[in-house]
């Protein structure tokens, strides 16, 4: 039987196209391109995702992308993801991706946006999904690189749907990408920014008032600041939560200390995604079921995040007003 949770109508908003490569599909991409792999088995691979935090993670995250090499390969990748969102309930994906994690092994923007493109632009014909695509800067690597970077892809203007901020956070505020994100502004993008995961609630205020976001990734330290959680209640600015994310880079420790229970309660607008989900246990659908059994997300609350994940998309208005009456005849 398919838990309602799975089914329930839903956007994801926040999902890094790279997190969603499985260990079996690392191992046929290695294969493919004749890149030697540290682990014997998609198995032995899969035991290795013990986190003990962000850089933890990411460390063999970028070690895993080195199998990623051709425009066929992001194809691929893309399809995997998007079969498995549909049976999540997805409706409408903004997908991440990182092309700056990609350049040191040569591949090119033509071959990442033809890869992706090739999947994407069929996606609501083949999967019932639409989607739009936000290029992400590492933020480790600091405004200079990303300046560079989005002077790279703006020929494929057309493909892309926003601009985003991630990596680690800690020591990279969003302060040092104030340039990049006016330039992007300008361009007609959308913007959004991973802030306040690890970093302080600072990075929020920084990225609303510096960068001019529409959107916070991840969000969950604002509880420290009131004054904050006044402002994102009163403006409407939704924060892209990823439980299973937070519990498997110890975030938080225990569920318990999860804060999606007072973050409804305190009016705020959430919406529950899987950030990389083929590390962290778990697809968006999973997501939500999880809170359900350990966060408080009765029905109820679960409708409630599923429709704030449609009002908060860049998604056309006729398609979402079609997902929202998806939703509130479903079940």
């Amino acid at each position: 039987m398919i838990q309602p949770e799975m089914a329930l109508p839903k956007a994801e908003l926040h999902l890094h196209i790279e997190g969603t490569m499985e260990p079996d599909l690392v191992f046929r991409l290695a294969r493919r391109n004749d890149v030697p792999l540290r682990f014997a088995s998609p198995e032995a691979l899969a035991g290795a995702y013990r986190f003990t935090s962000l850089q933890s993670f990411l460390d063999i995250y970028y070690e895993n992308m080195a199998v990623l090499r051709q425009a066929e390969d992001f194809t691929e990748l893309a399809d995997d993801y998007l079969r498995r969102a549909r049976e999540q309930g997805v409706r409408h994906a903004e997908i991440f991706f990182d092309p700056q994690a990609h350049r040191s092994r040569g591949v090119s923007a033509q071959a990442l946006m033809t890869g992706l493109g090739e999947s994407l632009s069929k996606s609501l014909d083949r999967f019932g999904i639409s989607t739009g695509l936000i290029l992400c800067f590492l933020r480790d690597q600091g405004g200079e690189a990303a300046m560079e970077c989005l002077r790279e892809f703006l020929p494929y203007r057309d493909q892309l749907l926003g601009v985003g901020l991630d990596s680690a956070e800690v020591g990279h505020p969003p302060s040092d990408f104030r340039a990049v994100f006016e330039v992007a502004r300008a361009e007609g993008l959308h913007l959004v920014a991973h802030a306040g995961e690890e970093g302080p609630p600072e990075y929020v205020w920084q990225a609303l008032d510096l960068l001019g976001v529409e959107r916070i990734d991840h969000g969950v330290r604002c509880l420290e600041d009131p004054d904050l959680v006044r402002r994102l209640r009163d403006e409407a600015v939704p924060l892209t939560l990823c439980p299973l994310s937070n519990l498997r880079l110890k975030v938080f420790d225990s569920w318990e200390q999860f804060p999606l229970r007072r973050m409804l309660a305190e009016n705020l607008v959430v919406s529950i995604n899987s950030d990389d989900p083929a590390y962290f246990g778990g697809y968006v659908g999973d997501n939500y079921a999880a809170a359900s059994r350990h966060a408080g997300l009765d029905p109820a609350a679960a409708r409630r995040v599923a429709a704030a994940s449609f009002e908060a998309s860049f998604i056309d208005p006729a398609r979402r007003a079609d997902c929202l009456a998806e939703l509130a005849a479903f079940g």
